[in-house]
C-alpha cells in the first residue's frame, strides 16, 4: 500500500466529470500466471473499456462456479483498457476471496462493477511523465501511461519487485512505446538511494511535468523527495480493503492526522487517487 510520510498530506484532486459506474456481467476472455502468485485477468467489459478514466478501479464479484461463496465483491485496478471492448487487471493471490478468483476459466462469467473512484489528473500542458511502481502498484497507473502516449507525452516508468521474475509491466511499456526502468532487490538495483541518484541523473535536462507513484512506503518518499526538488505535482494512488467500493460502507476512509476524531477521505469516493502536498518546511 502507498502510504506518505507525517510531512505531507493527501489532498482530493479537483473534481471532474465522472463515467457513470455500471454492474455488468464479464466473460473471462483469458487468465494467466505472470509470475508466482501474480495473475492477468483479461475480462470482456466493454462499458468499462469504453469510458474508464486513467487511475479508475472496478469491483470483481468472485462466482460461486469457483465452488466458493465470497460475499464481498474485490477492488481491482484498471490495468489496461482495449479497443477490443477488454479489461485488464493484474492481481496477487494473497487471501481466500483472490485464492478463489484464481479458479475462474475462459469463458466463465463474473460480476464486474465500474468504472469507480478518482483517477489521475493529466495536465494538458505537462512535460514528462514520471510513473514509479513497485509489484502490481504498476497496474494502478498503466492507463495513465496509455493517455500520455496518446497524447504524446513522453514516460518513463520505474518498474520494481524483489526478482526481475516478478517485474509487471515490461510488455505493456514495450506495446506503449514508453521508456522502462526495471528495478529488482536481487541486484541492489532498487535502492532508494541508487534509484534516486539514476533518476535525478535522467531527468538532467528536463524534469517531469508530474510524478505519480503507487506500492510502496518507500518509493512514495522517494517520490516526494524528486517531486519537492523537480517542484513538480506528485499524484499518488492508495490501496485500501474496502467492501462496496462506493462510498456507503465508510470501511476505506484514510486516517486524518490532524484530527484523529474526523474521518478522512475515502479512498474508494475520493481517491484512490490523491494529491500529495509537502507541509510547510518539509525537507526535500
Amino acid at each position: 500500500m502507498s502510504t506518505v510520510q507525517p510531512s505531507a498530506a493527501l489532498a482530493v484532486l479537483p473534481t471532474r466529470d465522472r463515467p457513470m459506474p455500471a454492474c455488468d456481467p464479464a466473460v473471462v476472455v483469458g487468465h494467466t500466471l505472470l509470475a508466482p502468485a501474480i495473475v492477468r485477468l483479461v475480462l470482456r467489459a466493454p462499458r468499462v473499456a469504453a469510458t474508464a478514466q486513467a487511475g479508475q478501479f472496478v469491483m470483481l464479484s468472485v462466482p460461486e462456479s469457483t465452488g466458493e461463496l465470497i460475499q464481498l465483491p474485490r477492488p481491482m485496478a484498471v490495468h489496461r483498457r482495449r479497443t477490443s471492448g477488454d479489461i485488464e487487471v493484474v492481481y496477487n493471490v494473497q487471501g481466500r476471496g483472490t485464492e478463489a478468483l484464481s479458479r475462474v476459466r475462459t469463458g466463465d462469467s463474473l460480476l464486474v462493477t465500474g468504472p469507480l473512484g478518482r483517477g489521475f489528473d493529466l495536465p494538458a500542458t505537462a512535460g514528462p511523465l514520471l510513473a514509479i511502481g513497485r509489484g502490481i502498484g504498476v497496474c494502478s497507473f498503466m492507463t495513465l501511461v496509455e493517455d500520455a502516449s496518446a497524447a504524446g507525452i513522453p514516460s518513463t516508468v520505474v518498474l520494481s519487485a524483489r526478482t526481475d521474475g516478478r517485474v509487471i509491466g515490461r510488455s505493456d511499456c514495450a506495446e506503449l512505446g514508453v521508456e522502462a526502468i526495471a528495478v529488482t532487490d536481487l541486484d541492489g538495483t532498487s535502492t532508494v538511494e541508487g534509484l534516486g541518484r539514476r533518476l535525478v541523473a535522467r531527468f538532467a535536462d528536463r524534469t517531469p511535468g508530474l510524478v505519480v507513484v503507487c506500492g510502496s512506503h518507500r518509493l512514495t518518499a522517494l517520490a516526494m523527495a524528486l517531486s519537492s526538488r523537480w517542484r513538480a505535482p506528485l499524484q499518488v494512488s492508495v490501496e485500501a480493503h474496502m467492501a462496496c467500493g462506493l462510498g456507503y460502507c465508510h470501511g476505506c476512509a484514510l486516517p486524518r492526522p490532524s484530527d484523529p476524531a474526523r474521518e478522512g477521505p475515502l479512498v474508494c469516493a475520493d481517491g484512490p487517487v490523491f494529491a500529495v502536498r509537502r507541509s510547510p518546511g518539509a525537507p526535500a
